[in-house]
């Protein structure tokens, strides 16, 4: 069974469009524009867990204890203390999102590691440094998930007094932070991270169930945001050390301590919120949140996303080829909402996928089908304008295919046209004495003749009749000096007769003349016949007489009627032949030859 040549192409360009979308989605040449289409559609905030709550390290606090880097460790140890005082308002977990590496002051290093060894509900940050290190810009950190060559631990007294975890910030390639790690091992011992170990520590305390997250293949995971900054009740650590916010407003929730002022450096940029930056101790909630509400999930494998994509794009090209712009277009908006509305429903099933390659394909489709299309059209209209331009005058075609008015009905309409019919005198005699190709070759030479005189003119050629040629002017479109246009045709065929005359005598022995009638006066013209089969044409009195005066011409004569004379008489010369009976007239007709066009 042999395949069309057009299904052959159709499945190749779909394969083509199919190859390409998925080289780039794979390539993730897209991934930095993707984020930023999908943040706005992934990260929609929530209401924010009321139990966890953030004492700040802020402006205010620092104006009130002076400079964060010449604290004591006795205002941490103070805090810890004032908090779980009393057992019945103390917090599920105090969690300080501070890295306590080295030890500073004996004794309120001592008091520290004694108040949270006493509370037994403290978590503290740690460092991980990886082997490739760390690259920092503008207060943020990008860490590599490689091994990781150092933990700085919380100093030795503090170390068995608390849980701790990692806080590292895991910054996305266009340093913007929608993942988090989960773990990491260590000389044998799995460090989990800072928001994990807040969550396994009020697990414990609260007797709620731990769920955590399942990570990908670079060990991490991405998260929802519950909101922007400002989205979860923020206190300054101040006003809860001097008494003026009770510590029964902290009564079983997850207390976070961390910086919270600019100076501080620990500010990133969230995926919530573009164009303003989220201090760290606020995503550490959020990822808590997170992981509490189960809004985590993996990243779809690229391998994978690219092949959705690729199978959509040719998809779609397969479905509009045959439809108009406007349904193709309504397909494409569907497909791309559908898109967007299947990447939502993933992202709350917990994974992530990437979304711009396959709108940026569905547009790029449609795109190249309006291109094709186009170009496909402009084709098809040149291929019929130069169809077309073999029947009417060339300049005629030109100003239709300028209109754009390609439309074609049954109806016709009076016009003043001049009429010219022009007759090859001895033809079937002639073709006796040679064979039917040469007498082809013979009429085609004068029919090529005819027709370029009266598309030089900008007539119209109306139709070939055996040997006759019938042309009409200032139809179907006016035409200005259209009578003078008509007579010069007349002119033009007679002066060709002869370089015709001599070529067919050399050739074949035979020669040609010609015999030519011109008219003009009122007629019908317009498009006559059926639905299925219609000739633009000339009828009337003025038509019919013309042809009589192309019968009653003789060889090489142009004849003109009257009303020709009368229109052109300053530009030709004439002989006057008279008065003449015409067959199918009642009154004869004033005829005049043709002599000489000036």
């Amino acid at each position: 069974m042999k395949i069309g040549k057009n299904r052959i192409r159709t499945v190749a360009a779909a394969i083509g469009i199919a190859a390409i979308t998925f080289l780039v989605a794979f390539s993730q040449l897209l991934y930095t524009p993707d984020k930023l289409l999908t943040d706005p559609l992934f990260q929609t905030p929530s209401v924010p867990d009321s139990d966890i709550k953030i004492l700040a390290i802020d402006e205010k606090t620092i104006a009130e204890y002076g400079e964060y880097s010449d604290w004591s460790r006795e205002i941490p140890a103070r805090l810890t203390e004032t908090l779980n005082a009393d057992p019945q308002t103390a917090p599920a977990v105090l969690a300080f999102d501070i890295i306590y590496a080295s030890e500073r002051d004996e004794t309120a290093d001592a008091r520290f590691a004694a108040a949270c060894a006493d509370a037994g509900n403290v978590v503290v940050a740690v460092n991980l440094v990886y082997r490739d290190g760390v690259s920092a810009s503008g207060g943020t950190v990008a860490v590599k998930r490689n091994s990781v060559s150092m933990v700085e631990y919380p100093y030795a007294a503090l170390r068995p007094a608390v849980d701790y975890g990692f806080a590292n910030t895991y910054l996305d390639r266009d340093q913007f932070v929608r993942y988090a790690g989960l773990s990491a091992d260590y000389n044998g011992e799995t460090i989990r991270s800072f928001a994990a170990a807040i969550y396994c520590k009020y697990a414990e305390k609260t007797g709620a169930e731990v769920r955590l997250p399942r990570t990908g293949s670079r060990g991490v995971f991405n998260f929802a945001y519950t909101g922007k900054s400002g989205a979860y009740e923020v206190i300054p650590l101040c006003d809860v050390l001097e008494g003026r916010v009770p510590v029964s407003a902290f009564s079983g929730s997850v207390v976070l301590v961390g910086a919270y002022a600019s100076g501080l450096q620990d500010h990133y940029n969230a995926a919530v919120q573009h164009g303003t930056q989220m201090y760290g101790v606020e995503i550490q909630a959020n990822i808590l949140q997170a992981m509490m509400d189960g809004k985590t999930g993996t990243t779809l494998a690229p391998v994978w996303s690219a092949l959705i994509a690729a199978c959509v794009a040719a998809a779609y090209y397969l479905l509009i080829r045959r439809l108009k712009i406007v349904v193709s277009a309504v397909c494409g908006a569907g497909i791309i909402a559908l898109d967007l509305a299947a990447a939502k429903l993933l992202y709350l099933g917990g994974v992530t996928v990437s979304v711009l390659e396959t709108v940026l394909a569905v547009v790029l489709v449609y795109v190249f089908h309006l291109a094709f299309g186009f170009l496909a059209e402009t084709i098809k209209k040149r291929k019929i304008i130069g169809a077309f331009k073999k029947y009417v005058a060339p300049q005629v075609v030109e100003e239709v295919a300028e209109r754009g008015d390609f439309t074609v009905k049954l109806g016709g309409e009076k016009r003043n046209i001049a009429v010219l019919f022009v007759d090859i005198r001895g033809f079937t005699p002639m073709s006796e004495g040679l064979e039917p190709e040469q007498v082809v070759e013979i009429l085609n030479e004068y029919l090529a003749l005819t027709t370029a005189a009266i598309f030089k003119n900008g007539g119209t050629l109306d139709k070939f009749i055996g040997d006759a040629t019938m042309a009409v002017f200032n139809a179907p479109f006016n035409l200005d000096d259209y009578v003078y246009r008509a007579v010069c045709t007349a002119r033009d065929i007679a002066a060709g007769s002869e370089e015709l005359r001599r070529k067919l005598q050399e050739r074949f022995g035979k020669t040609v003349s010609f015999g030519i009638g011109v008219n003009c006066g009122e007629a019908v013209v317009g498009n006559i016949g059926c639905d299925v089969r219609m000739d633009y044409t000339a009828i009337g009195d003025t038509v019919n007489t013309a042809a009589r005066l192309e019968s009653n011409a003789g060889r090489g004569q142009i004849l003109i009627s009257r009303n020709v004379y009368e229109a052109v008489r300053d530009r030709v010369r004439v002989t006057e032949i008279g008065a003449i009976p015409l067959k199918g007239k009642s009154k004869e007709v004033f005829v005049y030859q043709l002599d000489e066009v000036i």
